[in-house]
């Protein structure tokens, strides 16, 4: 069997920037410890990427708080997850979600007779959602899991409502 981890956008920005929560701050550790449990070469790692003009594009309407702009600390992964993924694949993202992210995945799998793909990060009801639909869309046959104790939401009751959803649309939340 191949098994992926995914970590999605665990920046400074998420965790206690701009856009940060105690819900991110208090997921930090169990991030670091689910990455030590895998092989560098079986782990990818997003990073929200916007620049300077972030609040003139469409999600800067719907969501006017500047954030993750490239070459700021926001951006930057936080250090101790950032320590952890050492060797990983780092894909910047300019969307919640990431097709190149799943094209690669894709391509990482192909003969792979079973495949179990794993996802953890920020934030649960917007990246992680959105990245693990991209994900089971593109591998459907792959088991699609997500690690609830190691993603936070934007509030308690949306990270549940986006749990759910992935629920949904069959990946195991666990």
């Amino acid at each position: 069997m191949k098994k992926l981890l995914v970590v999605i956008d665990m920046q400074n920005d998420f965790i206690d920037g701009a856009l940060g929560t105690k819900e991110a701050e208090a997921i930090v550790d169990n991030v670091v410890a689910k990455i030590q449990e895998y092989p560098k070469d079986c782990i990818y790692a997003t990073r929200d990427t916007h620049t300077a003009d972030y609040l003139e594009t469409q999600e800067g309407k719907f969501l006017p708080v500047v954030h993750c702009v490239e070459g700021t600390k926001g951006w930057e992964i936080n250090e101790k997850v950032a320590k952890a993924l050492e060797g990983a694949v780092i894909v910047n993202k300019g969307t919640f979600g990431s097709s190149e992210l799943a094209d690669m995945l894709y391509f990482e799998t192909i003969g792979q007779d079973e495949v179990e793909i794993e996802l953890i990060g920020l934030c649960t009801d917007i990246c992680v959602v959105s990245n693990a639909i991209l994900i089971k869309t593109k591998l459907p046959e792959a088991k699609v899991t997500v690690d609830s104790s190691c993603c936070a939401g934007v509030t308690p009751e949306s990270h549940n409502a986006a749990l759910q959803t992935m629920k949904m649309c069959q990946c195991v939340v666990e």
